[in-house]
């Protein structure tokens, strides 16, 4: 278990970095990827922090990478946000993963912008901190439904904040955590702790076959004190949406595409790389080999139908959260997203954990070798696709076709 060690800003401090936000389609932008591609082999073996990444992402301030130019942020629309999920995906899987509570605290900030904490939150975004948070408890309530221990008690000054987190994933590289709460009369709260306040621990406990270095591990909030302008009540929020969870689950699906991505590079790179074939194959250079072309023939397919359906789902909840910032939410617009989402995971999930399997029919038995790490797809994949088992997702997709029955508006739909 490692506690968390950080480099980065403490509360109060000057702003991390003032150069102007990597703009989408930029070459700063692009820059930054590939540096983080750059890097992403070293990380996989245990050579490098994955908090070093983080820590150039933080001083370019991509994490304003949705913030108007005129707030000093990136101008990115909802669309370029996943374009630029799905290329830090391809380029490492478990950079986009620990930014994603980050980048869905910053549209419901963004589509809160009148609400004055909200508006003071993303000051700290716009400065380059990252914010994480603190949702998931183990226990016997059914998963999704928030109804956790994490209790939230009035003090003297404020209020002291004690619970418990699991799944935290990013909260170890982060600046500060929203956290999901109870007061003593049962109210719902949000409190808002900076991750270096006393009281608050976040071990890199994660011990998951893939997404190995995305720390989703242990939040612990021991009498973590808290300014009452540091908390918002679940009744003053000012935009409550039908569906709360589908940007955090198109999200994911998002990264599982971009994996596919990588597959699709390594298999042709394996293919080109073969200097010998099998004696009875139809051609002896593995380059020129027709079922080998068509293997990867399908898997760029593949990636190229992930990825479509990523953002034809990405189309309709754009227009969902436009219609929660022009007036009241969409409740159509907000079901099209949900179902968009869930046809795409399903679908997503299921070609990609193909494709991570037939990529080893192109690279012949040296491709099992551990030093290829070829296996990381299948092991990202599975645990990606494990936050919400298709088989849930497919019969309410079946249920609503069926028989009209509503999707549920709890968990990951």
């Amino acid at each position: 278990m490692t506690v968390i060690d950080r480099t980065g800003p403490r509360h109060g401090e000057p702003a991390i970095g003032e150069a102007e936000v990597p703009g989408p389609g930029s070459p700063a932008l692009r820059q930054l990827v590939e540096a983080i591609a750059a890097g992403a082999e070293a990380r996989d073996r245990g050579e490098a922090r994955a908090g070093e990444a983080i820590d150039l992402l933080r001083a370019a301030r991509l994490g304003a990478f949705r913030l108007p130019r005129q707030d000093g942020g990136g101008g990115a629309s909802l669309t370029e946000l996943f374009e630029l999920v799905l290329d830090l995906a391809e380029a490492d899987f478990n950079i986009p993963h620990i930014l994603r509570n980050h980048f869905a605290f910053v549209e419901k900030a963004l589509r809160t912008a009148d609400n004055p904490k909200y508006a003071r939150w993303l000051d700290h975004v716009r400065d380059g901190r990252i914010i994480g948070l603190g949702v998931s408890e183990l226990g016997i309530q059914n998963i999704g439904l928030n109804d956790g221990d994490t209790r939230l008690e009035p003090s003297a000054t404020g209020y002291v904040l004690n619970g418990r987190k699991y799944y935290s994933t990013g909260n170890f590289y982060s600046d500060f955590i929203l956290v999901n709460a109870r007061t003593p009369d049962g109210r719902t709260a949000s409190a808002f702790v900076s991750t270096r306040s006393e009281g608050v621990t976040v071990d890199d406990d994660w011990d998951g076959i893939g997404q190995r270095l995305t720390a989703s591990g242990t939040t612990v909030l021991s009498g973590v004190p808290v300014a009452r302008d540091d908390v918002l009540f679940g009744a003053d929020e000012d935009v409550r949406l039908p569906f709360r969870a589908t940007f955090a689950q198109l999200y994911l699906t998002a990264i599982v595409a971009g994996i596919l991505r990588a597959v699709v590079a390594d298999a042709a790179a394996l293919v080109a790389g073969r200097e010998r074939n099998y004696y009875h194959a139809v051609a002896a250079r593995p380059a020129d080999d027709p079922l080998l072309q068509q293997v990867v023939g399908r898997l760029s397919s593949a990636a190229y139908v992930a990825e479509a359906a990523v953002l034809r789902a990405v189309d309709a909840l754009d227009a969902a959260f436009q219609s929660a910032v022009a007036g009241p939410p969409d409740q159509a617009l907000f079901v099209e997203a949900a179902l968009r989402t869930a046809k795409s995971k399903v679908m997503v999930d299921e070609l990609a954990l193909d494709a991570a399997t037939r990529l080893f029919e192109v690279g012949g038995a040296s491709a099992i070798r551990t030093g290829n790490r070829l296996d990381r797809h299948w092991r990202n994949i599975r645990t990606l696709s494990s936050h919400n088992p298709n088989a849930y997702k497919a019969r309410a997709i079946g249920d609503h076709a069926v028989n009209g029955t509503p999707l549920p508006t709890a968990a990951f739909f």
